[in-house]
């Protein structure tokens, strides 16, 4: 996986790429440097961005309350800050789906 992770006070900021009012919850692999995740939940009135912190946070085996929402609130692009090392979170996050020729 070749994420961007960028250290940044004391954990490091992560790229996402939501697309909410998915069939499901998953966490679907790298896609140009950010970390392609799709959530049931509506994107609205906050709704999805919770779900994102939810799947994110059982991934990383952090409670969502200790990731923050940097930017991209109404968006499908955002930037989520993880109290981890850019190294520990790519060993916790899903390895990406095997491609076949």
């Amino acid at each position: 996986m070749t994420l961007e992770l960028q250290p940044w006070e004391g954990g490091c900021r992560l790229r996402l790429r939501v697309r909410a009012g998915a069939s499901r919850d998953g966490l679907e692999g790298e896609h140009a440097g950010a970390l392609r995740v799709r959530v049931t939940a509506a994107p609205e009135k906050g709704k999805a961005n919770r779900r994102v912190l939810e799947l994110l946070g059982e991934a990383l085996g952090l409670p969502p309350s200790s990731l923050r929402l940097l930017a991209g609130e109404t968006r499908p692009d955002k930037v989520v800050w993880v109290p981890l090392e850019p190294k520990k979170v790519r060993g916790l996050l899903p390895a990406p789906p095997e491609k076949t020729l």
